[in-house]
């Protein structure tokens, strides 16, 4: 992930990106819990953190590199030779 990588941060940036409060996010989690996020004195769980996503509208990978263009690129570019590879892989079996 992108050095100085921050989730609390991405996650406050997507949050204000998409003009929500944290009470938005009542289905999936609290206000304190969402705060607490925020502040980066709690870490979700992968699953606490697809649901904040789904809230969000955005996908798991945009806040694993928000703010790194170039390293969201590269990535970019691993998963399009990947996904090539198991298909011609899936294709020949």
């Amino acid at each position: 992930m992108a050095a100085g990588y921050s989730l609390s941060k991405a996650l406050k940036t997507a949050r204000k990106a998409r003009g929500l409060s944290q009470e938005a996010f009542s289905d999936v989690s609290s206000r304190t819990y969402m705060s607490s996020l925020e502040r980066d004195l709690k870490n979700p769980t992968l699953n606490k953190l697809a649901e904040l996503c789904e809230v969000m509208d955005v996908h798991l990978l945009t806040l694993a590199y928000a703010g790194d263009t170039r390293e969201a690129e590269a990535l970019l570019t691993q998963v399009r030779e990947e996904l090539q590879q198991v298909l011609v892989t899936r294709k020949a079996s």
